[in-house]
């Protein structure tokens, strides 16, 4: 997966910082189907997970986005990216690397097609925080590669090691054609998958060795596509959140969506007969015989010197201690995962009178703030984002 993955994050760099601020809202801010199906063809090359996408989701509907194109946004996005679309392709073949996007696309604007006929404007909850990046400034090719190969590691870094962890373990451990046992149950399977998937936060990228595995070990494509689109799309913290940001209808909705089209995709998979091609399956059993060439070789140590890096600094930071100016207060602040759940925080308080400064930490937990801001004003500000204040 390694040159894959390297060629996925620097596309996603590109993408970050060549990408105009106002460019998404172009185009969602009117309430048709259009601005529907513009949501899910602009979040789909985006690497952005499931908790990732929210605060960006609740950002554009702040600046005008019609309801049904942020349900097709928060739809498709998180199911795949640019770097999960490369990396499928490297481990389960050009089919599944096809029909990801295609899902996501299909599944995003039936969403916000859904969202835009049942769901009226009397039934948004509070949208007025906003979760757009801060305007960054600097040498361009830096802050491309400092997004690809440094933010964007310590985002998915852990849950990518996890993955691939899992999927060792499971190429390892369960026997061979486990999964037959329930070859007359192909929707069995579905949902089994569904009840693990659905409330776990599973990232769209560590998710496909682990989908690759269980394929090996006789889970059926349709179940593993059940699994590669579900699990990234959603988790039980991503529901709340949405809840308490989109409404209760809108919540439903999406939930609906994303599972009834992921079985029905896994269906369609199973019944045309996709497969994962024949000599990545041979190559699982053929042990030596054939190592990687030097060129992913190279790419693999590239890929773990950064990923080591990547999160030995996110520990760093997490348990360093650091002199705090007592003109600051830090406050614990619990449901931010990455980079941009931080900017989202941070975007909410900033604008509050007596907040000079504000700085986020996802793996600390805490928001600094320097100036003399009243702490009931940070908690409205934090809360209405979609985040846990603990003061």
């Amino acid at each position: 997966m390694a040159p894959y993955l390297l060629l996925g994050f620097l596309i996603a760099g590109i993408l970050h910082v060549f990408v105009p601020k106002g460019f998404y809202n172009k185009y969602l801010s009117k309430n048709n189907r259009w601005a529907v199906l513009w949501a899910a063809l602009l979040g789909i090359p985006l690497p952005l997970c499931s908790c990732g996408v929210i605060p960006t989701a609740v950002g554009l509907r702040r600046e005008k986005a019609s309801k049904g194109a942020v349900a097709s946004f928060l739809i498709a996005t998180p199911q795949t990216g640019i770097d999960s679309i490369l990396a499928t392709f490297s481990l389960m073949g050009l089919g599944f690397a096809i029909i990801r996007p295609v899902a996501a696309l299909v599944t995003g604007v039936c969403g916000g097609l859904l969202v835009n006929r049942f769901v009226p404007e009397d039934d948004d909850a509070d949208v007025s925080a906003s979760g757009s990046c801060e305007v960054e400034s600097g040498n361009r090719i830096w802050r491309v590669l400092r997004y690809a190969y440094y933010q964007m590691i310590q985002d998915i870094g852990g849950r990518l090691v996890i993955g691939l962890v899992v999927a060792a373990l499971i190429q390892v451990a369960v026997p061979d054609e486990f999964f037959l046992s329930f070859g007359s149950e192909p929707l069995l399977q579905m949902l089994v998958i569904l009840v693990v998937a659905v409330p776990m936060y599973i990232c769209s990228t560590g998710s496909i060795p682990v989908a690759a595995a269980l394929i090996m070990k006789g889970l059926s494509p349709g179940a593993a596509l059940v699994m590669l689109m579900a699990g990234p799309a959603v988790n039980l913290a991503s529901i709340l959140v949405i809840r308490k940001s989109m409404g209760r209808r809108f919540t439903w909705i999406y939930l609906l969506t994303i599972v009834v089209f992921s079985v029905l995709f896994g269906l369609l998979v199973n019944a045309v007969g996709l497969e994962v091609p024949i000599n990545m399956t041979h190559s699982a059993h053929m042990h030596g015989v054939a190592g990687p060439s030097v060129f992913k070789l190279v790419c693999a140590i590239i890929l773990t010197l950064l990923i080591t890096f990547a999160l030995a600094m996110k520990l760093f930071e997490r348990f360093s201690k650091k002199t705090v100016d007592p003109n600051t207060t830090v406050y614990t602040v619990e449901g931010m995962h990455c980079s941009h759940c931080e900017a989202a925080v941070v975007r909410a308080v900033e604008e509050i009178p007596g907040v000079e400064e504000a700085k986020a930490s996802a793996g600390r937990k805490t928001l600094t703030i320097k100036g003399p801001a009243k702490a009931e004003d940070i908690r409205a500000a934090v809360e209405k984002a979609g985040y846990t204040f603990k003061g």
